[in-house]
């Protein structure tokens, strides 16, 4: 996932302003909270979030496929 460097703001201002931290992410799908000058926290649109956890799993399906496929022989012996 890539994050927009130019929506990033503090704790603080999230917190006073959040509807408009909200509006940001709207736009842009995206903000970064930083705490103590340091990222902590991203907000981020629920569909955004949904994509990013759909190619996670997709993934990991293609790491399951090609470990079945490169141990194929053993999973056959050991399922005798």
């Amino acid at each position: 996932m890539l994050v927009n460097t130019q929506k990033i703001v503090s704790i603080s201002e999230a917190n006073q302003n959040f509807s408009k931290i909200a509006k940001i992410v709207d736009e842009d799908k995206s903000v970064v909270i930083m705490k103590n000058n340091k990222p902590k926290y991203i907000l981020l649109d629920f569909e955004e979030f949904s994509k990013e956890s759909l190619s996670d799993e997709e993934e990991l399906d293609l790491i399951a496929d090609r470990i079945l496929a490169d141990n194929i022989d053993a999973f056959k012996e050991l399922a005798k």
